[in-house]
Order: structure tokens, then sequence, then C-alpha cells
């Protein structure tokens, strides 16, 4: 009896071992990325044991317990940080009212190497929705459905993939995507749509790097249409950089040296509307000319977008996609800064080159930096005051309630005041409270208890 007890022990063993390996197998090919899966964030739920209850996801404590900004520090050490850039309120608080279960659609422009695509699936799996985008394992693309109704609130490479064409830049993307949402539709008047989009950028430097690694790889973006004033530009308009099928192998010296190279100013490019320099055909102006129209038309573009993140900051990246949309990530933006174009050693005079190939891109990035740094610095002034607002108005309910019992012990001739001493006190701290006066006038945004000095201002950037 023991050594068949034994035996029947040891089957059983072997057998849950099994089942515990096939488990994990089956997991990793359902969720081969565990920040952005909710099963492994629900399982994770299931099994933890005597943790904290009610904290938000990716919060963490310092040694002595006090909960630690998410902000501090999330990428690297942030240089000082100087506006350069005037921009008006609208401009800088930026929140959209969107509304999921009407007909508003976000538009994600997926620009080449510049992270969209973790981005893109964070939109997918990994927002706490009302109807979550269902995916399924061995497949691209999600179905992300109205709670409802059978239509999609995302137009995204893994949503509607790729309806408007590879990598679809500005210009495509304003003049197809009415019309493909509007096909989806089935009933006979189409509903007027908000379409709120939304983008990702990169430091230029690198996201070049990034691209010129992924071709010599053998990628190819054969089947982008870039279409623009109807039709996709012809062979003499856009030539290409190499002769066969892919141009795997390319040193960079190569990638550099291609003067019809798109990864050149990529960024600039699929921002801004390309109607204005006539599109693909340089023969109607010159380079000194095309490109500044460019330029303004892409800076003009993304102030005007509902949204965009930077590839170098994700935490506030996602802080201020939920304050935009008001929508909530289940788990937070991982920064991760070992990529492989990081992982290439370039000279100094080399990188130098690739700023000067992305002479604009650089431009723009500097421009969208800085929006983006006042946005985020703007969002959390007004989270701040806002906490200020209801802790004085608690602060004043409490007070209230005081007073109240105060007068019931007094006699109806007699009325409560405090000693002179209390009284200048309590004065000082209503006239704080109350009212934040400054000979200074600050525009609408600007916190004066935090920002009394540029030098305020500039600390509190740094810090977050």
């Amino acid at each position: 009896m023991d050594e068949k007890s034994t035996s029947s022990h040891q089957r059983l063993l072997v057998f849950l071992l099994m089942v515990l390996i096939f488990g994990v197998f089956m997991i990793q090919y359902a969720c081969p990325s565990s920040s952005e899966c909710r099963m492994l964030h629900q399982l994770g739920a299931w099994f933890t044991l005597g943790g904290k209850r009610g904290t938000h996801i990716g919060e963490s404590e310092s040694q002595d317990g006090l909960p630690k900004d998410p902000y501090i520090a999330e990428d690297g050490a942030l240089a000082r940080f100087v506006p350069r850039f005037n921009f008006t309120k609208p401009d800088l608080n930026r929140v959209v009212d969107f509304n999921i279960k009407g007909d508003d659609v976000i538009v994600f422009l997926h620009i080449q190497k510049t992270g969209g695509t973790t981005f893109g699936r964070h939109l997918v799996r990994n927002i706490q929705l009302e109807r979550p985008c269902e995916c399924h394992a061995g497949q691209k693309k999600c179905t992300c459905l109205r709670p409802g109704k059978k239509e999609t609130w995302l137009f995204s490479r893994f949503s509607t993939g790729w309806s408007c064409g590879l990598h679809a830049d500005w210009t495509e993307l304003t003049r197809c995507v009415p019309s493909r949402m509007d096909s989806r539709e089935t009933q006979k008047n189409q509903p007027s749509r908000n379409y709120y989009y939304i983008t990702i950028l990169r430091d230029p430097v690198s996201r070049y790097l990034s691209e010129w690694r992924h071709v010599q790889r053998g990628a190819t973006w054969k089947a982008s249409l870039h279409v623009c004033d109807g039709r996709s530009p012809t062979v003499s308009e856009l030539p290409g950089c190499y002769s066969g099928d892919d141009w795997s192998g390319c040193s960079l010296q190569e990638f550099m040296d291609c003067p019809y190279n798109l990864a050149s100013n990529r960024q600039t490019r699929m921002l801004a509307d390309l109607s204005l320099v006539g599109c693909y055909n340089v023969s109607t102006m010159s380079e000194d000319e095309r490109w500044p129209v460019l330029l303004d038309s892409a800076k003009r573009n993304l102030k005007g977008m509902a949204f965009f993140g930077l590839t170098e900051y994700q935490r506030k990246t996602q802080y201020l996609f939920e304050r935009t949309f008001n929508l909530q990530f289940i788990a937070p933006f991982t920064q991760l800064n070992g990529t492989r174009a990081s992982s290439v050693e370039v000279p100094p005079e080399t990188q130098e080159r690739i700023r000067q190939l992305n002479r604009w891109d650089v431009e723009l990035y500097d421009y969208a930096r800085d929006l983006f740094l006042q946005r985020f610095q703007v969002a959390r002034q007004q989270e701040h005051r806002q906490a200020r607002v209801q802790r004085q108005q608690e602060r004043r309910r409490l007070r209230g309630r005081f007073s109240q019992k105060q007068g019931r012990r007094l006699k109806p001739t007699e009325t409560a005041r405090p000693t002179g001493v209390e009284t200048e006190a309590q004065q000082r701290e209503m006239a704080a409270e109350d009212s934040v006066e400054s000979e200074v006038l600050f525009p609408d945004w600007w916190d004066v208890d935090e920002n009394s000095t540029m030098e305020d201002y500039i600390g509190n950037v740094e810090q977050w």
C-alpha cells in the first residue's frame, strides 16, 4: 500500500507540474507584454496576500512610509527646464469632453520608431473601460466597441488596422478617417463626430538611429500610400534608396547618404499638411522655402491635437493622457531606456550630422517638449490647487461645527469672542486661505503659492 500510495503521489505531482508549465506557456502566448495584460493583473490581485487594498496601481512607498511621487526622476535627471515659448491658457489647459458612449473617436497617428507600438497596445489592453477591448491570442487587432453599440471609438493600428495606409500621416488621416468611419455606419443619417487626434514624438537622433537599425534588419514600409491631394507620389517624385526587395545590412553611412530617405525629418513631415507645399513634388518651391512651411504646419497641428506624448517621458505621458480624456490606465507606463538605438555607439561627429539631417525634427521636438512640460506643470498646479481648496473647505466646515457648539454653550446675550491673540492668528489664517494677493498680475493658471519666483517654477518642474 505504501508503494502504491507513493507512486500515486508522484503521478499527481508530475501531473500538477505539467499543468503549471502548460499554464505558463499559455499566459506567455496570450500576454506577450505583461504590463498590458488584464489577465496577469487579475491573477496578481487574486494571489496577493496581505497587500494594501485601495492603492492605485503603480503607487509605491518610500522607506519612511510616505507615498512617493510617481513622477520624480521617472525620466532620469531632468535638465533645468526654462520655458522658451509662450502659449495661451487653452493651449496649456488641454482637457477634452471625450464621450465614448456617443460618437467621438480617438485617432492615433503612429509615427515610426517613436514607441507607438507600445502606446497603441496600452490603448487597447490597458485602459479601464466599461466595455474593455476584446483582444484574442494570435490576432493583431482588437475589437474596441462603445458601451451598448457596435461602433468603434478608437481608430488605430490595433483596432481598425492600417485602414488609411501603413503609418498614415496627418495629410492622409485627416482626409481618410471621416470617410472610413462613415462607411462603417449603417444608419442613413451620419452622426457629427468629434475626432481627437493623438500621437507620440521621440528625440530625433534616437528615433533616426532606431529606424536605421530597423531597416538594417530588413524592415520596409513599401505598403505606405503617401496619398496627398488624392494621389500617391510618382517614382520621380519619391525615388527609392535601394533597388532590391529591402535595404537589409545597410550601413549607417549609406542610410545617411541617401537624399530621398524619408527617415530624415520624418516627424515634421508626418505632422504637417503636405498639400501646402505641393505634396511630394519638390519642384514647386525650394528646400529653404519648403521646410519652414512644413515646420510651421507641424507645430500648428501638434498644438491643436487633443494630446501628444513623448517617448522620453512615459509617466508624464500617461498622466496627461488620463487627465485629457478622463480615462485611467490599469498599469503604469514603464520608462525603458535600453533600446536598440541606445545600444549603438555613434561618434559625436556622426551624431552631429544626424542632427543636421534632422534639423527640422530637432526644432519640432524642442517645441513639443516645451509645450509638453508646460502642460504637465499646469496640470499638476491645478491638481494641487483643487486639493488645497478641498482642505480649506474641510477646515471651514469643522470650524463652523466648533462655532455652533460654542454658541450653544453661551447665553443668548453673549457672543463668542476669542482672545485678541487668537483673533489675529485666525485673521491671518483666513486671509491666507481665502485670497492670494500679489502686486504682479499672473496668468490664471499660475500658482502664486508654488511659483512666487521663476526659481520656484523651475524647481517644481525639476521635481516632477
